[in-house]
């Protein structure tokens, strides 16, 4: 019982670090304005998304808080992630809806570049006496299989211009405008990326194999694509993103907020002797 339990919510939480999923939307491959500069709407589109990749890339660290809806359940996060030497990040999170066990009960997550750690004990759960159950992404992979390698390596890899690489690397995006983010003035480019698009260019380590069986098991459960919509600052900063994912059994709609750039981040992991492996709690 209680391994199960410990599953739906270690699901929960890796979300939340923000990976680019794989699902929903329409796809549309170019529009909006060439800004008179002779260059084409989607050669304009994605000039803007490189200068801002290579900005927010070089920033390091941000605070982030957002909110995460995955079927009947909606996570809201705060915290603040390190990308300068794989990420770490370390966030507040609390869940509402669903039928988890931690819901309604905030909870203190860190990631590091080889696990994460969740404090159970702060939820009501200890596990063996234990607050901290940790993760670990290379027990993750043999786990879960495809999916689980494919967890890894963003894990490894994942940082707020991800998801801009992502639609650079398809040629598939547009601007869809000017907006305020939070009294920012920013510019909204949108993309649609299918299943076979995004398990192939989000993986920079998975075998060729593994890629077919992750693209196999993602169609069976319905996934057919993914939206992505960025916001970029007048100082090509990203300040918002949004994936919107349909197609499935389960919604999914995740939307981040990015801002203090080059904050200061320390990711500390909890002592050993108060850590449980997730792969060490007994079996019901």
């Amino acid at each position: 019982m209680r391994s199960t339990r410990m599953a739906a919510v270690v699901a929960g939480v890796v979300m939340v670090a923000g990976l680019t999923a794989c699902n929903g939307g329409k796809s549309d491959n170019a529009g909006g304005s060439g800004g008179g500069s002779g260059k084409s709407p989607l050669e304009t589109a994605l000039a803007s998304l490189k200068t801002a990749s290579e900005k927010t890339d070089g920033k390091k660290s941000a605070k982030v808080d957002g909110e995460i809806k995955n079927g009947p359940s909606t996570q809201t996060m705060k915290g603040a992630m390190d990308w300068s030497d794989g990420m770490r990040m370390d966030v507040d999170i609390t869940q509402a809806g669903g039928q988890s066990p931690v819901a309604g009960k905030p909870m203190k997550a860190l990631y590091t570049p080889t696990a994460m750690f969740m404090n159970m004990g702060a939820a009501g759960m200890p596990v063996g006496g234990k607050n901290w159950v940790k993760y670990d992404y290379d027990a993750l992979a043999k786990k879960m299989g495809p999916a689980g390698a494919l967890l890894k390596d963003q894990m490894n890899n994942n940082n707020p211009n991800r998801a801009m690489q992502l639609l650079i690397a398809s040629g598939k995006v547009k601007e869809a405008g000017k907006e305020d983010v939070r009294g920012v003035q920013a510019t909204h480019y949108t993309g649609t990326l299918s299943v076979s698009e995004l398990t192939r260019m989000q993986s920079k380590s998975l075998s060729e194999q593994d890629l077919k069986a992750l693209e196999a098991q993602l169609k069976a459960a319905g996934t057919e694509n993914e939206t992505i919509d960025l916001w970029i600052s007048s100082d090509n900063l990203l300040v918002k993103k949004r994936e919107q994912m349909t197609g499935g059994a389960t919604t999914f709609d995740s939307t981040v907020y990015y801002s203090d750039y080059g904050t200061k981040v320390t990711v500390t992991e909890p002592p050993a002797g108060d850590t449980v492996d997730f792969d060490k709690v007994s079996q019901p």
